[in-house]
């Protein structure tokens, strides 16, 4: 191996470790902002066969290793009989790393191409299916946390999703109560970007199984928000983290939702108010903000 070519090894192995401690202290610090996991709990990691479920697994592995309290993952695959899907991947990877794991299957490909009419999209029949599986699973496992891997990228597409298609303001939750009241849903990936998933599924050479039910569907309104929000990106660098705080940061006296501020009892204090009616400040945005 010549000089270039070693340096150039160097310096991948280098670029790799250092995206490798990115992520974990990410999902660390978000793990620790929502109280996700908690000493004695069994953590049931959802693991599709993608480079966000992967990543999600491969980081929760490492902290578990180094974390002050114990808690158990179990791995959890939905094999939903796709035509061609290679059944023997995942087992033989999650074998691999020595992580106990559950493959479940149920034919919900057939429900789905049978209930939703050419050319429609299916991501909302066949994931309220999946997610009612999984939900049995999880009681049935004794599983106290469901991990799913929704990253950064993910919730703000839903934000946007929600407020263009559905007129709410909402996006996804890190921590919340499943839909059915039985679980505690987490997404310790919150705080992580797309894009170090991608390259982390590289370094790391996961085994990725494409999903063939509705991945080649590119009318679906969620990448055409993804589309919108990488050009934004793009042309605008430091929008995306701008908007990803908005979410932490809401100031209900200055939105319209009567639930969460009593605007029927505004009165004159005669005092000077900070979070008074003023709707734009200029002076707290900084050139690096993607204005």
């Amino acid at each position: 191996m010549n000089a270039p070519e070693s340096k150039a090894l160097r310096k991948g192995a280098f670029e790799a470790n250092k995206l490798a401690k990115r992520l974990r202290r990410l999902v660390g610090q978000a793990i620790a902002d929502f109280d996700m996991i908690g000493a004695g709990e069994r953590v049931m990691v959802c693991v599709s066969g993608g480079k966000d479920s992967y990543g999600l697994l491969d980081v929760l592995l490492t902290l578990r290793e180094h974390a002050p309290l114990e808690f158990e993952i179990v791995a959890v695959n939905l094999d939903q009989r796709h035509p061609g899907f290679p059944a023997h991947v995942l087992p033989e990877y999650l074998a691999s790393r020595g992580v106990p794991f559950r493959i479940e299957v149920q034919d919900t490909y057939s429900t789905v191409k049978r209930l939703v009419p050419e050319g429609r999209t299916m991501c909302s029949l066949c994931s309220r299916l999946r997610r009612g599986v999984l939900y049995r699973v999880a009681g049935e496992i004794g599983a106290t946390r469901i991990a799913l891997g929704h990253h950064r990228d993910d919730i703000l597409e839903t934000f946007f999703l929600n407020l263009f298609y559905g007129g709410k303001m909402k996006a996804m939750s890190p921590k919340l109560q499943s839909d059915d009241g039985k679980h505690v849903v987490i997404r310790p990936l919150a705080y992580v970007t797309e894009a170090d998933l991608e390259t982390y599924a590289k370094d790391r050479q996961f085994p990725i199984i494409p999903c063939d039910l509705c991945g080649s569907q590119e009318t679906l309104q969620r990448k055409q928000v993804k589309q919108m929000l990488r050009e934004w990106q793009r042309r605008h660098p430091g929008r995306a983290e701008s908007m990803f705080r908005a979410l932490s940061d809401l100031v209900p006296s200055h939105m319209m939702d009567r639930t969460l501020f009593d605007f029927a009892n505004v009165k004159a204090s005669g005092h000077r108010e900070r979070a008074g009616d003023i709707a734009f400040d200029p002076e707290d945005f900084g050139t690096s903000s993607g204005t």
